[in-house]
């Protein structure tokens, strides 16, 4: 059993004891800041959005609208999602609005539908909801916690790749001074 540390072998270079420590860090990035950044990043967006809805529900709200005209049936080679329809409701000046909607086929003209404007009576989106906010977040944190293992790997990589050619040029350098001593060269 050898009693010295493999710490001060004479043999180790400053290239290897380099790469040692670039280990030992990118390993502890993984082990610890793994869960700090996932759990971070998906708090972080799942704030955002939170706060995103709140801004949306301040500034959107949702009317009753009307289908004008029944929802189109699919045709046989056609699937059986939802089609586009027409909706009509009255804007806050008592204008009639219409847009596109998506229904079920089969859907009778008049069949109320739900639509969310804005201030200006312009049709979005609805708001945020929690749920949405919440995917959010768990994938902003699946993201980073499949991130942070592979920039940590294509750093270990990247420097294991530019410390080998530092030594293979080291090598070929150090050859160069020895390798006529120790063979016979035919003269030219």
């Amino acid at each position: 059993m050898p009693t010295g540390s493999t710490r001060n072998n004479p043999l180790r270079r400053p290239s290897d004891r380099l790469q040692w420590w670039l280990g030992r860090v990118l390993l502890t990035i993984v082990v610890v800041g793994l869960p700090t950044a996932s759990a971070s990043a998906g708090v972080l967006s799942y704030r955002a959005q939170l706060h995103t809805g709140q801004v949306q529900s301040t500034t959107r709200h949702s009317v009753t609208a009307q289908l004008t005209a029944d929802a189109a049936m699919p045709s046989s080679n056609q699937s059986t999602g939802k089609v586009p329809a027409t909706a009509a409701w009255a804007g806050s000046d008592g204008t009639t609005r219409t847009t596109t909607v998506q229904v079920w086929p089969g859907e009778k003209a008049g069949t109320p539908v739900a639509v969310w404007v804005d201030a200006r009576d312009t049709v979005t989106s609805a708001p945020v909801t929690r749920g949405q906010a919440s995917a959010a977040g768990w994938t902003a944190a699946a993201v980073t916690a499949t991130s942070v293992p592979l920039l940590c790997l294509a750093a270990w990589k990247g420097s294991v790749h530019v410390l080998d050619r530092h030594r293979f040029a080291q090598w070929d350098a150090e050859w160069s001074q020895v390798e006529p001593h120790w063979s016979k060269r035919l003269p030219n």
